[in-house]
């Protein structure tokens, strides 16, 4: 999954990793039912979500819900951004 690749490739320690995680893994459970079920769209608003923690994750992050509800409030749920292609991330 790009947005796991996408997340693995940040410059952060395990502790810091393991809360990105845990938001991601959050924040996703809770957004997922509005980008309906192609798997295009999918992917490519889950790769939305892990740049929007990793935008204002840092070493110190600690704080799963904080840091969800973060990433969840730049989320424009429903909404593709025609402007971003999967093409772009390795």
């Amino acid at each position: 999954m790009k947005a796991r690749r996408l997340i693995d490739g940040a410059a952060l320690g395990p502790a810091a990793l393991k809360t990105i995680y845990q938001a991601f893994d959050q924040a996703w459970a809770e957004i997922a039912l509005h980008f309906g079920s192609s798997q295009v769209e999918i992917e490519a608003a889950r790769v939305r979500l892990a740049e929007a923690i990793l935008e204002i994750a840092d070493e110190d992050s600690q704080d799963v819900e904080a840091l969800k509800r973060a990433a969840v409030t730049r989320m424009p749920l429903g909404h593709r951004d025609p402007r971003r292609s999967l093409a772009q991330y390795p």
